[in-house]
């Protein structure tokens, strides 16, 4: 039987590892640049961490892992009889691979209050999993790189955000992007103004799936969420914003007039736009998209999502948003957060169809050795030895093999200079170094070597 990997996931040649290494590193050095440090957390978490944050789109999501040894050990007679698979899992499972990275940070800063300077700006590059169907650009198995702030209620974070977004696509050489935005405030109050404050989470869940089914498509969701039909045509007019962001404020002061939380959220907003609008962005557009209202349940503020280049057809390529109680989930009040994530996979998708990537050179020696016997192989890796300590990569030919396929292995892995020993420069304690572009060989000591292959 051919041996095959689950669906969702990817092997990597190394050319994809190099272009993969490039966002990462791209990506790594504008965090470091905008004052964050790096922390990981485990690929598992306990399942009572992550279970009930995510809403029950995202619970169904997880990947739950059954205990070891006999999972069915501890199972009640009646939930395996009655196959009941909800009241059974958390008697088969009490762990569940990571979602996200945003609830493990969550966890770790009530965990390591006491250690932790506040501010705590942190990012995180790790894989996660989602028990989604795969398609283009969703894999079950994908990296997230986040970066949150915890500990600070000013808006400034949200503008310095927006600026790391743009700085980042810059340095990608990816323009084009749009950074949409939106405030939970508003879409309270907006349920709040239509009398739905009971079905919030119900209404923006459905909301946010306007560009996927259409307004006719979210209209019957919400009716069968039990929003009433009076409900669903006082909001109507949000499928009609048109304008710039400013217009679009406009026309949200006069829809919730009569709502503090939502004229709070709007407040918000103006002073981030407008921010952004002195500032400038270079690569992105900031766009208010007042049907963004992204399904997780723990963001209160403002929400994130950052779309690719309308020529490439792709969902969104980053998202995040402010969620002040995020921390009380695990008994630590009063802590607000605000964080972004990208989405390396869908990226790298984007680079590639738009052809962004530079030429990703692959780790390769800079010098091979070839290999004429054991004799002539022991000098060699004496010399390699040497090189090695002095930053060189150095590597030998495993075989004694013919000289034309040591070559021609050379020439595949484009490596520059070969060095070739023979029982004559063994006895005259000498290297012959042959440029592979030039074609030029040299005689040489071991210093000169160095010195000619470091030219």
């Amino acid at each position: 039987m051919k041996p095959s990997i689950p669906k969702g996931t990817r092997d990597f040649s190394p050319t994809e590892v190099a272009k993969r290494t490039y966002i990462i590193n791209t990506i790594k050095t504008a965090f470091e640049n905008f004052g964050f440090q790096p922390i990981e957390t485990p690929s598992f978490e306990n399942s009572e961490t992550l279970m009930g944050k995510y809403g029950e789109e995202g619970d169904r999501l997880i990947f739950k892992i059954l205990n070891s040894g006999d999972f069915l050990d501890k199972a009640t007679e009646q939930f395996l009889s009655d196959k009941n698979s909800l009241k059974l899992t958390p008697q088969i499972s009490e762990k569940a691979l990571r979602y996200d990275l945003t609830v493990p940070f969550a966890r770790y800063v009530v965990q390591h209050q006491n250690d932790i300077t506040f501010p705590f700006k942190r990012y995180q590059i790790q894989p996660v999993w989602r028990a989604d169907r795969p398609q283009k650009g969703r894999f079950r198995e994908f990296y997230q790189c986040d970066a949150d702030v915890v500990g600070s209620n000013s808006l400034w974070q949200e503008i310095d955000f927006i600026k790391l977004y743009d700085t980042i696509f810059l340095n990608l050489g990816l323009k084009g992007t749009t950074i949409k935005i939106n405030n939970r405030k508003i879409l309270s109050g907006i349920a709040e103004v239509i009398g739905a404050s009971d079905k919030q989470i119900d209404f923006t869940v459905a909301l946010d799936k306007l560009y996927k089914i259409g307004k006719e498509g979210v209209e019957k969701e919400m009716i069968s969420k039990g929003i009433s039909q009076e409900a669903i045509e006082k909001v109507q007019p949000l499928f009609e914003f048109s304008g710039d962001n400013m217009d679009k404020i406009s026309s949200l002061e006069n829809l919730l007039i009569t709502s503090e939380q939502g004229k709070k959220g709007l407040e918000e907003l103006r002073f981030v736009i407008n921010a952004i609008n002195e500032l400038g962005l270079q690569a992105t557009d900031l766009e208010l998209d007042i049907t963004l209202a992204r399904g997780l349940n723990y963001y209160t503020g403002a929400i994130f999502e950052v779309a690719a280049p309308k020529s490439v057809s792709m969902g969104s390529i980053g998202g995040g948003g402010r969620y002040d109680d995020l921390t009380g989930i695990f008994g630590l009040k009063d802590v607000s957060g605000v964080g972004i994530s990208f989405g390396l996979d869908r990226i790298y998708l984007v680079l590639e169809e738009l052809n962004l990537f530079k030429k990703v050179a692959l780790p390769k020696p800079k010098v091979l050795f070839l290999n004429f016997g054991n004799q002539e192989a022991f000098y060699c890796m004496k010399a390699i030895t040497v090189l090695r300590k002095k930053g060189v990569k150095s590597e030998l030919y495993p075989e004694a093999a013919k000289l034309k396929k040591q070559l021609n292995y050379a020439d595949k892995r484009e490596i520059p200079f070969v060095v070739i020993i023979g029982s004559q420069e063994v006895a005259q304690q000498v290297f012959t170094l042959k440029n592979m572009i030039s074609g030029e060989q040299t005689i040489c000591s071991l210093s000169e070597l160095f010195d000619l292959v470091n030219k």
